[in-house]
């Protein structure tokens, strides 16, 4: 029921097609050609639509159906990461260097209610593409609208938790052979939260590799993203577990595992090494900095627009193609005590 003295939302053209019976398709053609083209029996469904929800198009935006408008629209849900903002302003700045205005949204909901405003919006006729960073509704893929260019980069889901490429932890595997070479070979992992698939997918490549490699693993602790879940690891781990390398599944995680082997006494890298994921830049300025994963999402960002504007001139999209992850090597991680020389343990480099 309506609130008194509260402006009444807008119907939508979905909406409409959902009261016809019709697609929104359908009830687009109606729209720009005053139904003809159609049945009889569907051009009297969508005008009772119209009737009944009091649908109103916007005549003003209509009218620029036939101009370029020079404008691009990003479709997100509710933006609270950080990592999120880095591919956005990749998007972004790829956008303006091609000459484009972008209008960024941010939308609650989930994805049946995106793909709505997605559809008004590329009818709308005010802008000539749209790119959603996250994914839209099943029914989305066989039919898209018709009065923009839509280009979907699934790369997080409705809550901002990476997806797709950005699940590939495949990286941890490079990190722990690297580690192996300098000595170590018992491991201790701090993962994420695992209705997270960035958590599984770190979680299983550390699994995998350790097998592969003939490790020994103390186990896995699950965490919560926070520095908490790694002091905590930290302060339960025994004293003889004989354990020398942590991987952790983020920095935030990892700083708290640096703080928890401060309070026992044990130097990083010299009685235990350290890794994150992230590159947050705090980590840099820690000390020791911390080795972590560098994820390139302004570059995720950047391609996915590109994708965009090529579809919107109808040419072939200039991508930048190099790995997404890349490892940081810093002062965390160094060789395990047993195989350290009275010298230290000099720089420490990837292993080719």
């Amino acid at each position: 029921m309506a609130v008194p003295g509260t402006p009444r939302r807008r119907p939508t053209i979905m909406e409409v097609a959902r009261e016809a019976g019709v697609s929104h398709q359908t009830v687009s053609r109606y729209l720009r050609n005053n139904g003809e083209g159609l049945k009889d029996a569907t051009r009297e469904r969508v005008a009772a639509a119209i009737r009944e929800l009091d649908y109103r198009p916007n005549l003003v935006a209509r009218s620029m159906r036939t101009r370029r408008t020079g404008r691009l629209a990003i479709l997100l849900p509710v933006l609270h990461s950080w990592n999120a903002a880095r591919m956005l302003d990749g998007a972004v700045s790829a956008a303006h260097e091609e000459g484009f205005v972008v209008e960024v949204m941010s939308l609650d909901g989930d994805a049946r209610a995106r793909g709505e405003r997605m559809f008004e919006l590329a009818d709308s006729g005010q802008v000539e593409g749209i790119l959603s960073l996250t994914p839209l509704p099943p029914e989305s893929a066989s039919g898209l609208p018709a009065g923009a260019a839509v280009v979907v980069s699934a790369d997080y889901d409705d809550k901002m938790r990476g997806i797709g490429e950005l699940a590939d932890g495949s990286t941890v595997g490079e990190i722990i052979e690297a580690l192996a070479g300098m000595g170590h070979r018992r491991f201790l992992h701090v993962s994420g939260q695992l209705q997270f698939s960035s958590a599984r997918g770190r979680l299983r490549t550390y699994v995998d590799t350790i097998a592969r490699l003939g490790l020994e693993s103390h186990g896995v602790v699950e965490g919560d993203w926070t520095p908490e879940a790694g002091l905590e690891a930290i302060r339960s781990l025994p004293e003889d577990s004989g354990v020398t390398a942590v991987i952790a599944a983020s920095d935030v995680i990892a700083a708290g595992v640096c703080r928890g082997a401060m309070e026992r006494g044990w130097r990083i890298p010299e009685d235990l090494s350290v890794t994150g994921w992230d590159d947050n830049p705090v980590g840099a300025h820690l000390h020791p900095s911390l080795t972590t994963v560098s994820v390139d999402l302004g570059l995720l960002g950047r391609n996915a627009m590109k994708r965009l504007v090529a579809v919107v001139r109808d040419v072939e999209p200039e991508l930048v193609e190099r790995p997404l992850n890349r490892i940081v090597w810093r002062e965390s991680a160094g060789p395990a005590p047993r195989a350290r020389t009275a010298g230290g343990p000099g720089p420490v480099r990837r292993r080719a």
